[in-house]
């Protein structure tokens, strides 16, 4: 009688430990959970708070007054200057046979305007606006591709706490049936059905439960603060996915034509349209840098005035003598000048510093365009992969449904014997572990499906940032 007293005070307290354990989490899990948001919102948070977008859209804006300082090369310079002196002093020899020194003492305002029209650089001015072109366009393309990939991973952290979240739920519900089985156990061993080693058996297997519902708790965790970082959100926010129809997700057209894909994804693809475009931008490069071995033709107009609002001249033994010019409004309408200039330079010899910017230029367009063919290629391979993975998603779930269908039918039954006595324990347990793994087996195999598509869709360049 002693025996069974302690034993049954040692169940209560390990059922009510379990409670106690599982409770805190789940209200406390509830209680976190004070923002829910859906796929869409998260993507237009993590596009707005993004630091790759950010920087990306940076570039765009570099790129823009590159251009616009292309452009600006072919429009004439234009220079103003105005120069004063309020005081100027002037010795010279009045008479250099006796030394006589004479003072002249000037104010003095001028006033020029300059400018220069570029005629012929070897085609630099051409080349450079033609490579900025190409760099603003491929800028833009890169800031597209950045929000495509913030996407695509939102898209996958997402789906990643959903599939957390439902393999927390089965892990709970295999819990509560292991402490409901435990229970029954308790009583059957209580009345001579069961052995007692079936009890500590069953004691075991509601341990384990309750472990792999802390471990699922805590893999919810962390995929709910890794799509935390991709928001950029405060790590002390809480949030939760809102839910969405699996079964939507199995409505997805189960073939794709492979070849048809990667024809679109060479197609439709930004980083590849961007890095072709840096290529022919980087060739125009090679264009401006054997500019510097032609001739340079400048056209250049000056136009300057001045005048003298005081001047005075003093000599030895002389009175002050002072200049009656006209005012200085008139001297300087009166004493406009100009020039037109043609100016022609050649640089013969730089120390080869030409033909290295050339070959430099050049090597730099061979390595891009190595760079996008490479690109093409990994593409391609992707597609395929992407394809490929794509259509085992399928597979994997009719088996995973056959599975879950046929672990459901073996549960009961063997589940039926086991309370009859004509089943071991062993059976029984092995028939409920293959149930949960054909569970978790079906829900992995769901979001794999979503997950493959959204890969897809990312390996194509068909992410939608609209």
């Amino acid at each position: 009688m002693t025996i069974l007293l302690t034993r049954t005070l040692y169940v209560f307290s390990f059922a009510a430990f379990s409670l106690l354990m599982l409770l805190p989490s789940t209200v406390s899990g509830a209680a976190r959970e004070k923002k829910q948001l859906t796929l869409q919102e998260c993507v237009e948070i993590a596009l707005v708070n993004s630091s790759t977008v950010k920087k990306a859209e940076h570039t765009v804006r570099l790129q823009g007054s590159d251009l616009l300082k292309s452009y600006g090369q072919f429009l004439p310079k234009l220079s103003v200057s105005a120069g004063y002196t309020p005081v100027s002093l002037a010795r010279t020899y009045s008479d250099p046979s006796t030394r006589l020194i004479a003072k002249t003492k000037t104010e003095r305002v001028d006033l020029a305007l300059t400018t220069s029209l570029n005629l012929f650089n070897g085609l630099q001015d051409y080349a450079s606006l033609q490579a900025a072109i190409r760099r603003h366009d491929a800028a833009g393309l890169s800031l597209s591709r950045a929000r495509q990939i913030i996407i695509y991973d939102v898209t996958q952290a997402y789906y990643q706490v959903l599939l957390n979240r439902e393999l927390l739920k089965i892990a709970r519900e295999n819990f509560s049936s292991s402490r409901d089985q435990l229970q029954l156990t308790k009583r059957q061993y209580e009345i001579g059905i069961k052995p007692v080693t079936d009890f500590y058996q069953q004691q075991a297997e509601t341990a384990n439960s309750e472990l792999t519902v802390i471990k699922t708790e805590n893999d919810l965790r962390q995929s709910r603060l890794e799509l935390l970082r991709r928001l950029r959100l405060n790590p002390a926010d809480e949030i939760t996915a809102a839910d969405i129809l699996v079964d939507s997700l199995l409505n997805l057209p189960p073939d794709l034509d492979r070849d048809s894909l990667v024809s679109q994804g060479l197609a439709n693809r930004k980083d590849l349209q961007s890095s072709m475009l840096s290529a022919n931008a980087a060739k125009w490069d090679v264009t401006r840098a054997a500019a510097q071995w032609y001739p340079k033709l400048d056209l250049t107009f000056n136009l300057n005035t001045g005048g003298y609002p005081y001047y005075t001249t003093t000599a030895a033994d002389v009175p002050p003598s002072s200049y009656a010019y006209p005012p200085l409004s008139d001297q300087i309408s009166d004493l406009i000048s100009y020039s037109l200039s043609l100016s022609l330079s050649w640089s013969i010899f730089d120390g080869f510093l030409t033909r290295y910017n050339v070959e430099q230029a050049k090597i730099n367009y061979l390595n891009q365009g190595l760079d996008a063919a490479d690109l093409e290629h990994d593409i391609a391979i992707d597609i395929q992969l992407a394809v490929d993975n794509y259509g085992a998603a399928f597979t994997q779930i009719e088996t995973a449904k056959q599975g879950l269908k046929a672990a459901e039918k073996a549960y009961e039954t063997v589940k039926k014997k086991y309370d009859l006595g004509a089943a071991s324990f062993v059976e029984a347990n092995a028939a409920r572990a293959a149930l949960v793994g054909a569970r978790a087996e079906y829900s992995q195999a769901t979001y794999n499906l979503a997950l493959q598509k959204n890969i897809v869709d990312f390996a194509t360049g068909g992410v939608s940032i609209d």
